[in-house]
């Protein structure tokens, strides 16, 4: 972590302050030895580099990798573990289910504010020189090998009238997704499927993941930056890409709704929706 435990406390960094906070106020209500929290740039337990900047620098597909061969080394989750997903991380968490060969089994995934059908918009980084160059980049062809390889959220970003340009360049979410027709991978299917229980948590009033429906895999119908398609009647979910539907019919999704702003959730609604999945069994 960059910055001190108190200063992650007291939220004085920002989103990743909330973030810091939010794993604190889980965990010390868990047996928190079996339950793994990944946010971008890596997870609550073993950072990766300088997590802010690196969630933005680094691709989806290697910060996924890096947690990977991270949790292949934590011998205490030899037996299954249970996964917190925080925005951005939640991508990399599924990149961990779905793509991690010879990784411990991941049984309960709970999920506040993912990004798990895209988003039209890419998120605010702040004013820093960093991300003045993030800007820049955004700017740029979003869909270029160059911003590709170098910015994490354009392996996101699904433009809903740019979509032949997003499944044939964009790197991460379309392989995650199993949307691309003749390339999909029912190993990721499996892997994804074999979830105990999925929770995931959207967040009423978010306004970072546009469209905040995207949380529960609804998205923009194609052509379309006004109609949202709840998760039921996307592809993926109708055809089963990725097995949602199969956990769903199965009972083991639940879409839970929650009033506060992107990661804002309150102890009451933590303890009721989040805890029972991550204690130990």
């Amino acid at each position: 972590m960059v910055g001190s435990e108190e200063e992650y406390r007291s939220g004085g960094k920002g989103w990743q302050g909330e973030r810091w906070v939010l794993w604190v106020r889980a965990t010390e209500v868990l047996d928190s030895r079996r339950v793994v929290a990944v946010k971008g740039g890596g997870s609550a337990e073993d950072e990766v580099g300088n997590g802010f900047w690196d969630s933005w620098f680094i691709p989806l597909q290697h910060q996924a990798q890096i947690v990977c061969d991270k949790v292949k080394r934590m011998t205490q989750l030899n037996e299954g573990y249970n996964m917190v997903g925080l925005s951005q991380g939640n991508l990399i968490g599924r990149g961990v289910i779905e793509f991690c060969d010879g990784g411990p089994q991941v049984k309960n995934y709970v999920s506040l504010g993912g990004p798990h059908a895209g988003i039209a918009s890419v998120p605010l980084c702040g004013s820093g020189i960093l991300c003045k160059v993030a800007d820049t980049l955004i700017k740029s062809e979003i869909y270029s090998k160059y911003v590709q390889d170098h910015l994490a959220p354009s392996g996101y970003l699904k433009i809903p009238n740019n979509m032949n340009s997003y499944l044939e360049k964009c790197k991460f979410l379309p392989k995650l997704n199993n949307e691309v027709f003749g390339e999909r991978n029912s190993t990721y299917k499996t892997r994804f499927s074999s979830l105990e229980n999925l929770v995931l948590i959207m967040s009423e009033q978010d306004t970072v993941l546009v469209p905040r429906e995207t949380s529960w895999f609804g998205y923009y119908s194609d052509n379309s930056f006004t109609t949202v398609l709840p998760a039921q009647q996307t592809k993926l979910y109708a055809e089963d890409w990725i097995g949602l539907r199969t956990l769903d019919e199965a009972g083991r999704v639940k879409f839970v709704r929650v009033s506060g702003g992107h990661l804002g959730i309150s102890d009451e609604d933590m303890k009721k929706h989040m805890v029972p999945y991550l204690k130990s069994n």
